[in-house]
């Protein structure tokens, strides 16, 4: 899987938080999961442009 987060973006935005190293790898399944399902709500309607509104 490629890896979609920026691990020290994840890490800056929990400044006050202690970070698990799978945490970051759940947080990219999320991720791709989330844009899976947008690319299919976008080819859903007939778009080849994944736009805000398929989030």
């Amino acid at each position: 899987m490629a890896d979609l987060i920026v691990q020290s973006a994840v890490k800056d935005h929990l400044d006050n938080h202690n970070v698990a190293s799978d945490f970051y790898d759940a947080v990219d399944e999320e991720v791709a999961e989330l844009l899976e399902d947008a690319a299919q709500r976008a080819e859903d309607n007939n778009r080849k442009t994944v736009q805000a509104r398929d989030l």
